[in-house]
C-alpha cells in the first residue's frame, strides 16, 4: 500500500512514493534537473507556464514508478503542495488564458494597498488577517485593469495546486487555506470575502467551490491515468500551500510548533490558536491545513523571497564552474563570524512583506579590495540570509509566537553548516533537521485524507529526526554585533 506526493514549486517539480505502512519513501525524484524558466517581461514580473510544471509532473511521475515497479493499483492516495499565491486562470473549455502570475511577481502591490486603505487598515487586518498585499486578489485585480479582454474570459481562478488538482482528476475546487492565502478569505464571517470581491468588483463564480484540505476531492480520470501511467479512480485527498506542508511534512500541528524552509526564498512558519494579526502586516497570517471554525489554527509565515536565490545567483555569477554548493559552504566557513564586515542584504527577488511591500534590492556593503576575498563575501551572503529571518522572527515574537525550536527540512540552505549555525546562534532556537520534504509530506497527509491513517500522529510516527543544533552562546555577542551592523542598511 503506498502513497503518492506531489510538490509543485517554482524551480522544480517533486513526486515521492511512500510505504503507507512503514513511512518509507521508496522512491523519488524531480524535474526539470536545472530550474525552471521564470519569465519576467519587465522588472518585478514573475510567471510560468502551468503545462511546464504539468510536463515536469510527468516526468517525475514516471521516474518514481519506474525506480519502485509498484503495481499502481496499489497507490490509495495521491497528495498535492504547491507553491502560494500564484494565480491561473482558465476559460469555459478548461483552457488556460496566460501564464501564471507566481509568488514572487510583485507588480499588484499598488493594487493591494489601495484596497487595504479602501476597506481600512482594522477592517481588513480583523477579518483578513492581512493586507491585501501583492496576493492572489491583488493580481487579478492587474489582470482586471490591464488585460480586460482575458479578464472577461475567465471561468475560473485557481491557485497552482488548484491546476495540478483539476488536470488529475477533472474536478476545480480550491480549500480554506487556498482561499486565506490568496486573501479571499474572512475569518471573521468564515466565508468568502465581501469587503475583497466587492472592492475590487469580482464575480463571486469565478471562485472554485470549497473543497476539503483533507478528504477524497476527486479521481483519476481513465484519460490521465493513461497519460501517466496511474491507476484509474485513485484519489486526490490533500491539497496545501507548500508552507503549510512543509510544516505538515515536520509534524507541525499545534500551537508554538515552528518550521523553516529556505530554499529560492526563506520561510519561518509558527502555528497559533488565536485570531491575532500584525498591525503592520508584516508577516502573513493564514488559514493551517487542520483549522476549522470551531478550532483556530492560524499560520504565521514569514517569508523572505531573496534567499537561496542569492545564493544560487552567486554561484552563477561569481563562483568557478566546477565549484559546487558544498565547495561554497567549505569555503564561507573559513572566513570568521561577520564575514570582516561585509553586509549583504538578501532582498532582490521582488517586493518584501516584511518590509512593508518595499522591494529594495539586494546589496553588498562594506567591501575592502585589499583584505576581502571570497571567503567573506559568501559568509556574508548566508549571515545575511539569517540576518533577514532575525528580523522578520522579531516581528513574530510581537504577536506571541515563542520561537524555541525550529524544525526543518535537510534540504536547501539547510545543508549548510554554517547557516544552520548561524540561525541557531543568532535567533536563540535549538534547529532540528528532519529527514524528509514538502512531497514525502504531501503522501502522507494523502493517507490521512484517506483514513490510512488515524491521526497526524500516526502518520508521521515514522519522522526521523537527523541532526540537532545548538546556539553558540559563546560566540552571541560577535553575531549580535554583525547583525546590528546588518541593520543600519536597511
Amino acid at each position: 500500500m503506498y502513497l503518492l506526493g506531489y510538490d509543485i514549486g517554482s524551480s522544480s517539480v517533486k513526486a515521492a512514493l511512500v510505504n503507507a505502512e512503514n513511512g518509507k519513501t521508496v522512491a523519488s525524484d524531480f524535474f526539470p534537473k536545472t530550474e525552471m524558466s521564470i519569465l519576467a517581461l519587465k522588472p518585478g514580473w514573475a510567471e510560468q507556464e502551468p503545462e511546464m510544471w504539468w510536463n515536469n509532473l510527468k516526468l517525475a511521475t514516471a521516474s518514481v514508478l519506474q525506480q519502485s515497479g509498484v503495481d499502481t493499483a496499489d497507490i490509495k492516495a495521491i497528495g498535492i503542495s504547491w507553491q502560494m499565491h500564484g494565480l491561473v486562470m482558465i476559460d469555459k473549455k478548461r483552457q488556460l488564458l496566460r501564464p501564471a502570475i507566481i509568488w514572487c511577481d510583485s507588480r499588484a502591490v499598488p493594487y493591494g494597498e489601495k484596497a487595504f486603505k479602501a476597506i481600512g487598515k482594522e477592517r481588513a487586518l480583523s477579518r483578513l488577517l492581512n493586507s491585501p498585499g501583492n496576493f492572489t486578489a491583488a493580481k487579478l485585480a492587474w489582470v482586471k485593469e490591464h488585460e480586460p479582454e482575458l479578464y472577461e474570459r475567465i471561468y475560473k481562478i485557481m491557485l497552482p495546486g488548484d491546476y495540478i488538482a483539476m488536470k488529475l482528476t477533472g474536478e476545480i475546487g480550491v480549500t480554506v487555506e487556498g482561499l486565506s492565502e490568496g486573501i479571499f478569505w474572512d475569518f471573521k464571517e468564515n466565508k468568502l470575502s465581501e469587503d475583497v470581491m466587492d472592492y475590487f468588483g469580482f464575480e463571486k463564480e469565478i471562485i472554485p467551490s470549497l473543497t476539503p484540505i483533507f478528504g477524497i476531492q476527486g479521481r483519476v480520470t481513465d484519460a490521465v491515468a493513461e497519460e501517466l501511467g496511474l491507476h484509474a479512480g485513485t484519489p486526490v485527498s490533500y491539497r496545501a500551500g507548500d508552507q503549510p506542508n512543509n510544516a505538515v511534512s515536520l509534524n507541525v500541528f499545534n500551537p508554538g510548533e515552528i518550521a523553516s524552509t529556505a530554499g529560492t526564498s526563506g520561510v519561518v512558519y509558527g502555528v497559533l490558536d488565536q485570531v491575532k494579526y500584525d498591525p503592520l502586516s508584516r508577516v502573513n497570517i493564514f488559514a493551517h491545513v487542520n483549522h476549522q471554525s470551531e478550532q483556530t489554527r492560524l499560520g504565521v509565515l514569514l517569508c523572505i523571497n531573496g534567499t537561496g536565490i542569492l545564493n544560487s545567483w552567486i554561484k552563477k555569477n561569481m563562483i568557478p564552474s566546477e565549484l559546487g554548493y558544498n565547495e561554497m559552504n567549505q569555503l564561507a566557513a573559513q572566513s570568521p563570524i561577520g564575514a570582516r564586515g561585509i553586509s549583504v542584504l538578501p532582498f532582490g527577488n521582488g517586493a518584501e512583506r516584511v518590509l512593508g511591500n518595499r522591494d529594495p534590492g539586494s546589496s553588498f556593503h562594506g567591501i575592502n579590495f585589499n583584505i576581502h576575498s571570497l571567503s567573506d563575501l559568501l559568509r556574508a551572503a548566508q549571515e545575511g540570509i539569517v540576518f533577514s529571518f532575525r528580523y522578520g522572527m522579531e516581528v513574530m515574537q510581537e504577536i506571541g509566537m515563542d520561537i524555541k525550536v525550529i524544525r526543518a527540512g535537510n534540504a536547501n540552505m539547510f545543508l549548510s553548516p554554517l547557516f544552520r549555525e548561524t540561525l541557531a546562534s543568532v535567533s536563540g532556537a535549538v534547529i532540528e533537521l528532519y529527514d524528509t520534504d514538502g512531497a514525502t509530506g504531501a503522501a502522507k497527509a494523502a493517507g490521512i485524507g484517506v483514513g490510512i491513517y488515524a491521526s497526524p500522529q500516526e502518520a508521521f510516527a515514522s519522522l526521523r529526526k537527523i541532526q540537532t543544533v545548538e546556539p553558540d552562546r559563546l560566540h552571541y555577542e560577535q553575531y549580535m554585533d554583525a547583525y546590528t551592523r546588518w541593520k543600519k542598511f536597511i
